[in-house]
């Protein structure tokens, strides 16, 4: 494997920036790098990703073929769907029903023997368990989570010991986070990643979803595997497009990316009205038609070309989804390149962590349906349609890693970004600091189809769009809006990026001693 000359990560948080920059000090790659600060992540973000969530990543080879990693957990083989039926008619939105198998780890693994070097991985979840030992601090984000799920936090015994200081009171910004157990759980999966789906730390975890109320058990856990599939693939404007395929929501990013470069060159307000009906529209059509191709061929023509609502209100979700995931990007000389996305899915996920093994435990399965008949349909060993929806972007002049958080709201925070950042004279750090705006209903708090506006994102005269959807002006920036990590490596071999300055993170760029760019 070629070793490059450099290489620039973007992620959320500056412990892993500097997990990222440890594993390229170690000679790493792109991969390795984006695969430390995964595993750091999972530390210092509980309330956003963790060894109980899943992952979906994109990575570009140096040969110029592109892979979808996708590692999303299925429903318990025991499921009880009538019995779902009968509690409420709905997923619950949290809660030990939502937990579905986590797929992180099985994640980076495929990732590293795929694309990383040998031992790299180890070197990073030994890094990671260091950090659960030594105790992070409690980042600004982490200790808004903590106030805003108080009550959560207080219902669950492992949360509630995770989150709250040696006096009682919540953790606060700049306190220690030390995690023992997780870290005992880091070292040995250092040793064994196997070991969290069929070893002892599986056996573990599938007593404390036992002791939890989860139907998941250890066969469960023993059946999940992660894929290596094509990616989807869109064409325009001299770019070629890769998204992740179903159970992935990357269909409807293409959708919209299809639909921004249509409407380029209008004037506003009517260039930011086509793309907001186009929004609408594949929302409405994700809803409708995105399910696991185990159960069948999702109608993925539906998908990448979403019939026109004509006015109605696409579906929403029974909740607000405040949906929490990590975007890790890394690109290096080679143009090996990976948009890596994990999550918990809600904020600290099911609302439980496992006391035994520290893990904070997704609540993916919240996504299923119970309607009969419907593509999403939750069915033993099926998986929940997903947000997570990383994109690749390639021309002659550039290549791009992105990724954002923002839940179901990431096809329209992307195609608002990486259009322009195919641009090889843009300036990623001014291109993600622009305002930007979301469209939806309860899932950004409003009861009744809005969009969204940071302030300057759409023309201040504007109080409408003609597909009727109203206008509403945050007060400034705002989290709905996305995090979005990108890193580019142009035709010339310059590699830069940027992180989105509504999170916490940055970007490192590291090139070996007597090397330039």
């Amino acid at each position: 494997m070629t070793t490059p000359s450099g290489l620039i990560v973007a992620a959320p948080h500056p412990a892993a920036l500097t997990a990222a920059r440890q594993a390229a000090l170690r000679g790493g790659n792109a991969v390795d790098a984006a695969l430390a600060a995964a595993a750091a992540l999972t530390v210092v973000y509980p309330h956003q990703c963790s060894l109980g969530g899943d992952l979906i990543a994109l990575v570009h080879s140096p040969d110029g073929s592109v892979r979808a990693v996708l590692s999303a957990g299925a429903a318990a083989q025991d499921v009880d769907v009538d019995a779902l039926r009968a509690a409420d008619g709905r997923m619950p939105a949290q809660g030990p029903q939502t937990v579905t198998v986590p797929g992180v780890v099985a994640g980076w693994t495929a990732l590293a023997e795929a694309y990383g070097t040998p031992g790299a991985l180890a070197a990073a979840l030994r890094d990671a368990a260091a950090l659960a030992d030594e105790g992070a601090t409690v980042s600004a984000g982490l200790a808004r989570a903590v106030r805003e799920r108080a009550g959560r936090i207080g219902e669950d015994p492992g949360l509630d010991a995770l989150l709250t200081g040696p006096g009682g009171a919540p953790l606060d910004e700049g306190d220690p986070l030390p995690q023992p157990r997780l870290a005992t759980v880091l070292r040995a999966l250092a040793d064994d990643p196997s070991s969290f789906y069929r070893g002892a730390v599986a056996e573990a975890l599938a007593d404390g979803l036992h002791r939890a109320g989860s139907p998941l058990t250890a066969g469960d856990l023993a059946a999940h595997r992660a894929e290596s599939v094509e990616a989807l693939v869109l064409d325009v404007a001299g770019t070629r497009w890769w998204a992740a395929p179903p159970p992935s929501q990357g269909a409807s990013l293409l959708a919209v990316l299809e639909a921004a470069n249509a409407a380029a060159k209008l004037p506003e307000p009517e260039r930011t009205g086509v793309l907001v009906a186009r929004c609408q529209d594949a929302s409405a059509a994700r809803d409708r038609l995105l399910g696991d191709p185990r159960r069948g061929t999702p109608d993925l023509d539906g998908l990448l070309h979403p019939a026109p609502l004509a006015g109605a209100q696409p579906p929403e979700p029974p909740f607000r989804p405040a949906g929490d995931t990590v975007a890790i990007t890394a690109v290096d000389s080679t143009g090996l390149a990976v948009s890596l996305i994990q999550s918990v899915y809600q904020t600290f996920g099911s609302g439980i962590c496992d006391p035994g093994t520290g893990i904070v435990l997704h609540n993916r399965g919240s996504a299923f349906s119970l309607l009969p008949g419907h593509p999403s349909l939750i069915g033993p060993g099926l998986r929940p349609p997903h947000t997570l929806c990383p994109v690749l972007g390639r021309s002659a002049g550039l290549l791009l890693a992105a990724g954002c958080q923002g839940g179901r709201a990431q096809p329209q925070i992307l195609a608002q970004t990486v259009p322009d950042l195919m641009d090889p004279a843009a300036d990623p750090a001014a291109v993600l600091d622009r305002p930007r705006w979301v469209t939806g209903a309860r899932d950004i708090g409003h009861e009744t189809g809005t969009l969204l506006a940071e302030p300057g994102s759409v023309p201040a005269a504007t109080t409408a769009f003609p597909s009727g959807v109203p206008v509403v002006v945050a007060p400034g920036r705002t989290d709905l809006a996305g995090h979005t990590q990108v890193v580019r490596l142009t035709a010339d071999g310059r590699l830069d990026g940027a992180a989105d300055p509504r999170a916490d993170g940055g970007t490192e760029l590291h090139l070996p001693e007597g090397k330039a760019l």
